[in-house]
């Protein structure tokens, strides 16, 4: 299996093109976010229905949060991305109201794999850049 290969589709037709459909075909039953600050799923491991609640949550935020991977480096049991993330806010973010002003921040993924599948995450991004871009800092 090209775990890297697999990664970037998992990205494009999750996160990119929204097919919920498809979680199955990516996610491992039991999906941990080991490391995601802020994230009110950290330290949580997830079934289908709460990560696709997660992905939920991240697009009534940003509808069209689209991800362009820059790096990708696979290895036996984990695929580290870099990628550059773009949306627009539309929705609330917590407590916070849409601004709908367009946002661009970039961050770090390592994804972690199970039985050919991606089981967990371990995720750094800048959060800091977005409150600014947004207007809330």
């Amino acid at each position: 299996m090209n775990k890297e290969a697999f990664s970037r589709e998992f990205m494009d037709e999750i996160w990119n093109k929204k097919n919920f459909d498809k979680v199955a075909n990516y996610v491992h039953p039991e999906y941990t976010i080991y490391l995601d600050t802020t994230d009110p799923w950290e330290g949580k491991t997830l079934s289908y229905s709460e990560f696709k609640d997660r992905l939920n949550f991240s697009f009534n935020s940003f509808p069209d949060m689209n991800f362009e991977i820059t790096t990708a480096i696979p290895e036996e049991n984990h695929v580290a991305i870099t990628w550059i993330l773009t949306g627009t806010n539309l929705g609330m973010i917590g407590e916070y109201p849409p601004t709908n002003k367009a946002i661009k921040t970039k961050g770090v993924t390592i994804y972690h794999f199970k039985d050919n599948l991606i089981c967990g995450h371990t995720q750094v991004f800048d959060r800091i850049t977005v409150m600014k871009q947004l207007g809330f800092v």
